[in-house]
């Protein structure tokens, strides 16, 4: 019973994580913040399951507006064009990118693209970067000369939960 839980869980996470993050026929709030009344009435979730998901998320990717629970955001990973209140950084020296192996020659020539999403995400662990890598398949985890490209002028933003973001990492930053 607990796994099929569980299941159900992550099942909803990921329903919440559309809703939250690509969306687009719903008019975000301000900060990409969703009335929680909506999901509510119109999407199937309870309070409670909200919460519990806000609680479990081992990443942080949600957070209510305050202690009332009224409205609900990701915190980074929209395909939408939301602000999140992200703030500008100078980020550590290295940083590292999680993809599958079958995306490492695209990546080596290309380098990283942020694709249907607003940012290229990146960790501060290895270990953070391999889960990430693992989602998608066989994982490989890339470093990232931060501290070149913050020199070189290139922007990075972090998140409330540490997730480091920036649009584009050319395949001069990339190491192996």
């Amino acid at each position: 019973m607990e796994n099929e839980d569980k299941n159900y869980i992550e099942e909803r996470s990921r329903t919440l994580a559309f809703l939250l993050r690509h969306d687009k026929t719903y008019a975000f709030l301000e900060h990409g913040y969703r009335d929680v009344h909506d999901l509510v009435a119109n999407h199937g979730f309870t309070r409670e399951e909200l919460q519990e998901i806000v609680d479990k998320d081992c990443k942080g990717r949600y957070e209510f507006s305050d202690e009332k629970r009224l409205f609900i955001r990701a915190r980074y990973g929209h395909s939408v064009n939301v602000d999140v209140e992200l703030q500008e950084a100078t980020p550590p020296e290295v940083l590292y990118h999680g993809t599958a192996k079958r995306f490492l020659d695209s990546i080596m020539g290309q380098g990283i693209l942020k694709m249907h999403r607003l940012y290229v995400h990146l960790s501060e662990s290895v270990e953070e970067a391999v889960k990430v890598g693992k989602r998608h398949g066989e994982p490989v985890v890339l470093e990232i000369d931060a501290r070149r490209m913050s020199e070189d002028g290139i922007r990075f933003l972090v998140s409330r939960n540490g997730v480091w973001l920036t649009e584009f990492v050319d395949a001069k930053y990339i190491r192996k």
